[in-house]
């Protein structure tokens, strides 16, 4: 009896893996045809030491086939001059990989800092995917730029630096005053009178899926507290009180996330999350932020990209 259940049990098992799609483990499942660039928010960096801002994501990326590169922008800066670094860099990666354009990946003021180089250049970029991107603003940076003194602003700066300095890469400039004004609901609207690629016309809808050959892409998440062993999960729990109970990942609301097609806005994720940190402690109950990675660049791969 025991022998007749193990075999129906494996012919069952077997019958259901014939039938499945190749997974997110398959070789080539993340190989697109352009390579993908990865770009920090405020106060990001690449690497420091073993924990790199995008923490495990890269590698993922990679052993699915992707060519994959972390850009390095100025941690605290208008949205411009960061968006201007970044051109530069990604003009380096197309001259030594010879591919025609990247598909540009950003994360917090990462994502209008990667639109920034798709309205001016749109020439040399496939798509733009934003994660949990200050696109409409932020009430915190709406809060900070009613309140923070010159000398609050003079320790962003400072932070900022230090940052740059233990990550190797000291020298970019930084101006926090400009970030902050960047992320404010009134730089945000005004910066998406320059660039409106992608952003959504109503409150909380879709954008274009593309625009002048560009793809644009979203997803957040909406959950500011998700594990009692992160220790910035505290601190994003009561940060978020600042949307006054709209949706939020504990810096970003979801409709301001949303860019062209979105993927969705309500992952069980905070601000850190969305990046798999820190250092990989994230909600054990919801999808691994180094799957939706995958995920999309498989997307992107689907689309020729």
């Amino acid at each position: 009896m025991k022998t007749r259940f193990w075999q129906l049990l494996s012919t069952l098992v077997l019958a259901c893996c014939i039938g499945l799609p190749a997974t997110a483990g398959a070789a080539g499942y993340t190989q697109t045809r352009y390579p993908i660039v990865l770009v920090h928010g405020l106060f990001g960096f690449d690497k420091i030491g073993p924990v790199e801002y995008f923490y495990g994501i890269p590698a993922a990326l990679s052993s699915g086939g992707a060519k994959v590169y972390t850009v390095t922008v100025s941690g605290a800066n208008s949205t411009e001059v960061r968006g201007e670094q970044l051109l530069s860099q990604v003009r380096q990666i197309l001259a030594v990989t010879g591919a025609a354009k990247v598909n540009l990946i950003g994360h917090s003021h990462g994502g209008p800092t990667a639109r920034y180089v798709a309205s001016v250049r749109p020439d040399l970029v496939a798509s733009v995917t934003s994660v949990a991107g200050v696109n409409k603003g932020s009430a915190v940076a709406d809060i900070l730029a009613g309140t923070i003194p010159n000398s609050g602003a003079a320790l962003g700066d400072a932070l900022a630096s230090l940052i740059g300095i233990i990550s190797g890469n000291k020298g970019l400039p930084q101006n926090a005053g400009a970030a902050i004004t960047s992320l404010s609901t009134a730089g945000s609207l005004a910066f998406n009178r320059r660039h409106p690629q992608g952003v959504p016309t109503t409150a909380c809808g879709e954008g274009a899926y593309q625009e002048r050959g560009v793809y644009y892409f979203s997803w957040s998440g909406a959950q500011p507290y998700t594990n009692a062993l992160d220790v910035g999960d505290p601190a994003l729990a009561v940060i978020s009180l600042a949307f006054g109970g709209a949706r939020n990942d504990g810096l970003v609301s979801s409709c301001s996330s949303h860019l062209g097609k979105v993927i969705r806005d309500d992952y069980a994720m905070n601000h850190l999350d969305e990046i798999n940190q820190f250092v990989g402690i994230v909600n054990l109950f919801e999808t691994s932020p180094v799957t939706v990675f995958r995920q999309q660049a498989n997307r992107l791969q689907g689309l020729g990209l």
